[in-house]
């Protein structure tokens, strides 16, 4: 795709609008609207350029939020495409990257996990897996998210005996483990179970996971049949055992006359919020849901919703053959055809559906509208807590962005600090940030908050993120004082620092809250709300803080064992953490393991095992 650029000219007395649609392009493509301070606020796309941002400006009936919106714009820049197709991929990606604020953002977007088999190992294993599919095997998903992965691999242990177990565990067992004991697996990795009957059950999950239940049973019935022919009748029992479990799932889990691959999306909106659920089937299964709640500025439509998250979603993931939708978006035609170019096979989007499907839709839209509720009660209630907090700490305005440092580490060894943000919908974790702190005395908590103070706001000066409102220092005023030195420092003077102190009796609720230049603690009203918004935050930058620390011991741990054996380099220790999945696995490695690494030689596998079998330590 060629792209070609078109910005216009922005005089001092302001965005000369009447030039820059005159000079407009018809062609397709995308635009983008910057504010005074040079910021994106709106991306969209169009098959006609000239006539689509002409309507902004020239539609005397426009809502007020996009009359604000428009009032607002310094500036616009447009990238032509080739197609409207090109444009809409486009928009997609500016968007994510962007985040415009009054674009409708999807804030979730993380990798989807899958359910792997491998297939280069005589006993294959089945496990979760996440991220890019390298290892050679069968992939089957997506899934909604790791529970629902991992409750299907529950459930596949006990229909179908397969080990879990990751190779490294399997290659050095010398007797079956619990999962052999309470029957959730057979035990090939001490040879009690023949190759056969494990391909057996190997191709009854693959048959499962493919959504051929049906043919299944009947497979079983005739095991059962055949075994109880030839007498063979705990056999025959352990059958039908196992045909009653695999009806009962189908019976749950299997949507009767759907075989192929569907999502089905369910939309709600009030108040400024939007939530929409996804059911996830896969194969005639039914894998699961998911909830999102969509970043909207101002009252959108469900159609506007759910086609501002269709592409958004789906562009760059697999994508379902079908997606049934509770509102169908304006362009589904064009939705459809991108789609389709990326997933390289065709996919419709539905919105009439009868049947069982209209059941499956209803139900989805019922779980969005319940989800939705409890989004509303729990936002009015934090913002109730923002109120509060306002009013105890005297802010002339009701705080938008609160920040929180912590400081963690074990007798001053490998301290880390943590930074949490909350705004007023709740915690913002894209936002959180850790600090490995380095050069100060071990233990030394005021140099370590006033490190990670001073290395955060540089960061805000150099324009990376908005400044809090308020800033809390979890701490007494020695850190208060800290913190308030590494803002003066870089000439940061409208922030508030509070401390918060545990008490004496480190009980909640009993916290002290130091201020600047101030000698007695805050006294909050009693059960004031805003106390429990401060705790909250105060309590996820400890738990953050703690996370970090202990990566990173077990990093250093794992780092200075391993340096200290004679000719393993950093390539070498970094390959074998990598192969062994971590320190535990290379001291339950023998020889013949450690010496098929590439890299180690026979020599240098003895050395190692030695050292960690010959040491008191372990």
């Amino acid at each position: 795709m060629t792209e070609q650029e078109d910005q216009n000219d922005v005089s001092q007395q302001g965005f000369d609008v009447k030039t820059f649609l005159k000079n407009l392009t018809t062609r397709p493509g995308i635009y983008k609207m910057f504010d005074e301070h040079d910021e994106i606020i709106y991306i969209g796309k169009a098959k006609n350029l000239k006539n689509r941002v002409s309507s902004y400006f020239r539609s005397q009936n426009a809502a007020p939020k996009q009359q604000a919106m428009v009032a607002k714009v310094s500036h616009i820049e447009v990238t032509v495409t080739h197609t409207e197709g090109e444009a809409l991929l486009l928009e997609c990606q500016l968007i994510k990257r962007h985040k415009p604020h009054y674009n409708i953002l999807l804030r979730d977007d993380k990798s989807f996990p899958y359910i792997f088999l491998s297939s280069e190992h005589p006993f294959p294993q089945i496990t979760l897996h996440r991220g890019a599919k390298k290892k050679r095997g069968r992939y089957f998903g997506p899934y909604p998210n790791a529970l629902a992965a991992k409750e299907s691999l529950k459930l596949l242990q006990k229909l179908f005996p397969i080990r879990q177990c990751d190779d490294t565990v399997y290659n050095n067992r010398t007797r079956p483990c619990l999962q052999y004991q309470i029957k959730r697996c057979t035990g090939p990795c001490v040879e009690l179970v023949s190759s056969a009957d494990y391909a057996q059950d190997v191709d009854s999950t693959v048959m499962f996971l493919e959504g051929h239940g049906g043919l299944l049973v009947e497979q079983l019935i005739a095991r059962m049949e055949q075994a109880s022919s030839h007498l063979e009748f705990e056999q025959a029992a352990a059958y039908r055992d196992q045909i009653a479990r695999l009806r009962s799932v189908l019976e749950r889990y299997f949507i009767h006359g759907e075989k192929g691959n569907v999502d089905i999306i369910a939309c709600v909106s009030k108040l400024n919020v939007a939530c929409i659920q996804v059911f996830f089937i896969r194969n005639g299964q039914h894998l699961g849901n998911k909830i999102f709640f969509p970043k909207i500025s101002h009252e959108q439509t469900p159609e506007e919703i759910v086609e501002a998250f269709i592409p958004q979603y789906y562009l760059g993931k697999p994508i379902p053959g079908e997606l049934i939708v509770s509102h169908a978006p304006a362009q589904a035609e064009l939705l459809m055809q991108v789609l389709a170019e990326q997933a390289k096979h065709n996919v419709a989007i539905s919105a009439k559906v009868r049947g069982e499907r209209q059941k499956w839709l209803q139900m989805a839209c019922t779980n969005a509208e319940n989800s939705l509720l409890s989004k509303l009660a729990d936002k009015q209630g934090l913002y109730g807590r923002f109120l509060s907090l306002q009013e105890e700490l005297g802010c002339s305005e009701l705080p938008k962005r609160l920040e929180c440092f912590d400081i963690s580490h074990t007798q001053g060894e490998q301290t880390v600090a943590s930074c949490v943000v909350f705004d007023r919908e709740g915690p913002v974790k894209s936002s959180y940030r850790r600090f490995n702190i380095e050069g100060i005395t071990g233990g030394d908590d005021y140099a370590a908050i006033h490190q990670a103070v001073l290395r955060r706001f540089k960061r805000l000066k150099q324009g990376e993120h908005e400044a809090p409102d308020i800033l809390f220092i979890d701490g007494g005023k020695g850190q208060v004082n800290q913190a308030q030195k590494a803002l003066e420092e870089l000439a940061i003077n409208n922030v508030m620092i509070v401390g918060v102190s545990k008490g004496p009796d480190r009980k909640p609720g009993m916290e002290k809250l130091i201020l600047v230049d101030q000698e007695q603690p805050i006294d909050f009203s009693p059960g004031a709300s805003g106390l429990l918004l401060i705790q909250h935050i105060r309590d996820e930058a400890h738990r953050f803080a703690i996370t970090g620390h202990r990566q990173r011991r077990g990093k250093a741990k794992q780092q200075s064992v391993l340096e200290s054996i004679d000719g393993l380099g950093a390539k070498r220790r970094q390959l074998l953490l990598k192969q062994f999945g971590g320190l535990q696995g290379i001291v339950n490695a023998g020889v013949d393991a450690l010496g098929n690494i590439d890299g180690i030689s026979k020599q240098l596998a003895q050395r190692i095992y030695e050292h960690f079998h010959h040491h008191d330590e372990y």
